[in-house]
This record gives C-alpha cells, structure tokens and sequence, in this order.
C-alpha cells in the first residue's frame, strides 16, 4: 500500500470520527424530518402517506410521494428506508445515511480530482485511455481538507438538511465527464448525463453546477474536435445520453405536469421569491453570495451548534493558493475556476432565500479547486531529472509556501470541528436545531395530546417522525405568506376554538417563523370570550423558550 492510499483512509477515518460522534445533536431540523424521515417512516410503519400535494405513485391503495418540495425529489426518502428498516425511526438512524454520503463524495472528489490532473498533465487531447488515473496529491489533498472543514463535516451530518445528495450526484458527473474526454469510454458519457439527470431531481439547485459543465464540456470537446483529437460521438451515443438524463427527471416531470409545482415556483419568483429576496438586485445578490462563500471556508456560520469558530486564515489561503496555481500553470486550474464562477453566477437567483446552507453544493468544488491549485506546483510525474526544478530554490518557494498555508488551515479546521463538538456536546443545538424538539415530542406523544393545532412552521414534521406517528399535528397557520396570516386565518382559528379538549403548538415571540399568528390566535380568543393559557414551555438548555404549549379555558 502507497503512502497516497494510507493517506487517503487516514483521511476517511477522520472524517467518520468526526461526523458519527454524538449523531443525535444537533436536534432534528424541520427539514430533515419533512424531506426524508417522515414518508420513510409512514412507509415502514403503515401510516398513511403524507405525499406532497398529494402527488405520486398509487400502490395497493397507498400513494408514494415523487418529490418532498416543489424542486426536491424524493431520493432520500427512499434511500433512509433501508437505515430505518435495519436500525429503527431515530435521528442518528436517519443520519447514517448522510454521513455515507459525504463519505462517498470525498471519494469521488478524490477520482475527479485525480482525473482531471492526469488528463491536464498529459496533452490534455483524446488518448483513447481506459486505465483509471493514479491517486494524485491533489485528490489527496482535497480529501484531507475536506475531511476536517466543520462546513463539510456538520453539513454531512444533517444532510438532508442541506440535500447533500446533489454534492454525490455533481462530484460524479465531474468525474465522468473528464473520464470521457480522457478516455472516450461511451460509458463514462452515458453515465456523466445519468448523474446529472439525478442531481437535478435530488434537488433542482444543482443546475448551477451543471448547466456551464454542460457549456464548458461542450466548448472543450469542440476545441478538441478542430484539433482532430476530441473523443468519438455517434447519434446512438448521444440517444442514450439522453436518455440516461431523462431518466432521473421523469418523477419530476411527473409530478410537474401534474401539479406546476417547480414551474409555478420559478415563475413566481422571477422578481422576488417567497421570502421578499428582489431577484433583480443582481449586484447586491452577488456581494451576499460571494460572503457566504468566505463563510463557508471560515466555517463560523454554524452559530446553532451552539457557538461560532471562525478560520479566517482559510478564505486567505484558498485564494493565495489559487492564484499562484492559476499563474503557474492556467491550463489546470482556470476551468475548474471558471466552473465555480459559472456557478455563482447563477447562485443569485432564488425561488426562496439566499441561504448559505444552499453553498453546501459548492464548498467541496471550491476546496477542490484549492487543491488542484496546489498539487499543479508539483512537478510532473513524467518529469526526468534534467528538467524537474529540485534545485532551484526560487522555483520551490511558492510550493513550500502553498505546503505551509495547507497545514495550517488544515490544523485550524481540525481544531474549530472538535471545538464545535464540544460546543453541541453543550447546548444541544439552538433554535429549529435544539434537541427541545425531543422533550417536545415525547410529551405530546406520553400525555395523549395526539392531535395538537400547530400556528407556526417548524413543529409538524418534527414531531411526528419523533414520536413515531402516534402524534400528528394539524397545521393551520397557512403558507400563503410568511409575513401574515391570511383572511380566512381568524375564521380557521375560531372553529378549533369551540373544542374545548384542543391544545395549541406555538413558538416563543423570539423563535416565531410565520408571524402574526399568534396575535390572531390571541385576539381571537378574546374575541369569542375565552383565556388562552400557557401551559407548558420547552426550552433549549441554556433556558432560553422555544416551544409553547397553550390551551383555552372558558
């Protein structure tokens, strides 16, 4: 065994030690409940099946959800059956499969690292060669980074959270897209459309890395193509790329045609999305963006694990290593570079907000980069000793200080993510990530409170996956807008009201997601005579309310 591979597992061992440690905590997001844990567990529970809007596919009197959100598919709904099937319904059960899909993707990061610097470094045409590309130091030291960013290894962690099977499903399209332009294998272009069908069904988002691949592939292949060195293409080739495309989406075309859904989304948002971002502040959207992908190299985003660990050497380094990587040798590192930048580009546009946990599908291409930035210092494998550069000493600094700035980074993150463990070990995970959302569960599920009227968003899904089912709360707050209930609220509100055995699910004022609807619930009440009362509160460790029962008397 090379010392490439033992470095290689050392990595991996790492990375799992990192992300299997306490996998309860944080607590179980809303999202990783609504878009995975919660069909997973109506279907091996014989509960009824809550697919969204009602849509997908009817057997033997049961309907099997085909997306989870208008722009996510189901993928990971039925990849955490197996999971829960073996372990049973819990957190760190449906966290197992989150955890394998970082793993895998840092070792595809590694292949399509490895490929792309093989096939750089050597005339960088077709060459008709089917033998896998050797480990490279790059893909070694993209591994390694990746393996201790607490961005990366939080982010795994709950992946359903960021739908980290787009990062799974993009890393192998990279993979095999350089693979068919090295070797001409059909077979890698084949599956390099498969993926990306399957990355744009896991979440529609993942366009922004595929579609300028999709541009750049095309661009170089026809460059290669002028030279008379571009790898072969039949029309049957390109039939069954096609095909293998369309495979993946067919669910979401399905249920689009069904529904609009996506389309409407989209539509909808073309100047401003569902949270009020203006999606025509093209300037404005971008300067965010490109923060948040300082952020993400920092990694003190993650303030709900319950502190903030900023490496703010790693933005620095990152961007020192690429520029010299990109002055040294531009044929390796500008179109991965110019890759990201596509993507960016195309990040400013929302059908939601700009949230940073969006940027979980670009953190690992952007240390990628980084790596291959630092292993095209090296010199060429197929160097001989007359033209390598071991004795000159100004040819060697940049790559001592590109070594230098790698550890340090790497001993920093290292550092932030067992500080961020002990940090969770602490407060449990903060606001819709506290581990209250468990005491919650248990309480409606042990006081037979099976049907509570939930007026915020946040507390639904969580609950029944928690308690298993046996609690299934009614939401009524309406999704209409964020901002403010509708007309028809009060009304809604007043009919539940006139049982006096319901009890009512709330967030504390400062945790309150939707708003306004505790003021209606509130007035209401008054309205028709009766005294809202609090009855129970769940709080996050360090005391501060989160969740709030109330129930109404005469």
């Amino acid at each position: 065994m090379n010392m490439h591979r033992i470095g290689l597992l050392l990595a991996l061992a790492i990375f799992l030690a990192l992300a299997f440690h306490q996998p309860g905590l944080p607590g179980l997001h809303y999202d990783e409940a609504r878009e995975a844990g919660l069909n997973a567990m109506e279907i091996l529970t014989g509960a009824p099946i809550t697919a969204f809007r009602g849509v997908g596919v009817t057997l033997g009197g049961r309907t099997f959800p085909l997306m989870v959100q208008d722009y996510i598919g189901a993928l990971n709904v039925y990849l955490a059956l197996p999971f829960l099937a073996v372990s049973g319904v819990g957190v760190p059960n449906l966290r197992i499969l989150s955890v394998l899909c970082g793993l895998l993707v840092l070792l595809l990061v590694e292949r399509s690292v490895s490929e792309w610097v093989a096939w750089r470094r050597s005339d960088s045409g077709f060459a008709g060669k089917t033998v896998a590309a050797p480990m490279s130091t790059a893909g070694l030291v993209a591994v390694a980074l990746l393996a201790v960013s607490p961005s990366f290894v939080f982010w795994s962690r709950q992946g359903v959270f960021v739908t980290n099977l787009t990062q799974v499903f993009v890393f192998l399209c990279l993979w095999q897209v350089v693979r068919w332009l090295r070797s001409g294998q059909p077979g890698a272009l084949i599956i390099t459309a498969l993926a990306a069908g399957a990355a744009l069904y896991a979440k529609l988002l993942a366009i922004w890395v595929i579609a300028p691949l999709a541009l750049l592939t095309l661009w170089g292949w026809a460059l290669l193509r002028r030279q008379g060195n571009a790898p072969p293409v039949t029309p049957y080739i390109l039939l069954a790329a096609a095909a293998a495309f369309a495979a993946p989406l067919l669910p979401f075309f399905w249920f689009n045609l069904q529904t609009g859904g996506a389309f409407a989304s989209i539509g909808g948002s073309l100047e401003q999305s569902y949270y009020g971002v203006d999606n025509l502040a093209i300037g404005a959207n971008l300067l965010t963006r490109l923060g948040q992908l300082v952020q993400v190299l920092r990694g003190d985003h993650l303030w709900y694990l319950g502190a903030s660990f900023a490496n703010v050497l790693a933005p620095w380094v990152a961007s020192i290593v690429v520029a010299i990587g990109a002055v040294r040798a531009p044929r390796i590192v500008l179109p991965p570079l110019t890759l990201l930048g596509g993507a960016v580009l195309l990040s400013i546009f929302t059908v939601s907000d700009l949230f940073i946990t969006h940027y979980a599908l670009l953190q690992p291409l952007v240390l990628a980069i980084t790596a291959i930035a630092a292993g095209a210092l090296l010199p060429a494998p197929t160097a001989t000793p007359a033209t390598r550069v071991y004795g000159d000493s100004k040819a060697w600094a940049p790559l001592l200080l590109v070594a230098a700035l790698l550890v340090a980074a790497f001993t920093i993150d290292l550092s932030n993510s067992l500080a961020y463990h002990r940090a969770l070990a602490q407060s449990g995970g903060l606001a819709d990530h506290s581990d209250a959302s468990y005491h919650l569960a248990y309480y409606l599920r042990y006081n037979g409170m099976g049907a509570p009227i939930a007026l915020d968003w946040g507390i639904d899904a969580t609950v029944r996956y928690l308690s298993e089912g046996a609690v299934t709360p009614i939401e009524i707050f309406g999704y209409a807008s964020p901002l403010a209930p509708d007309e028809a609220f009060a009304a809604q509100v007043a009919s539940f009201l006139a049982n006096p055995d319901n009890v009512y699910l709330l967030h504390s004022e400062q945790a309150t997601v939707f708003k306004g609807r505790a003021e209606v619930f509130h007035s209401t009440a008054a309205a028709l005579g009766l005294t809202p009362r609090l009855e129970q509160t769940f709080a996050q460790r360090d005391g501060v309310p989160l969740y709030e029962i109330w129930k109404v008397y005469p």
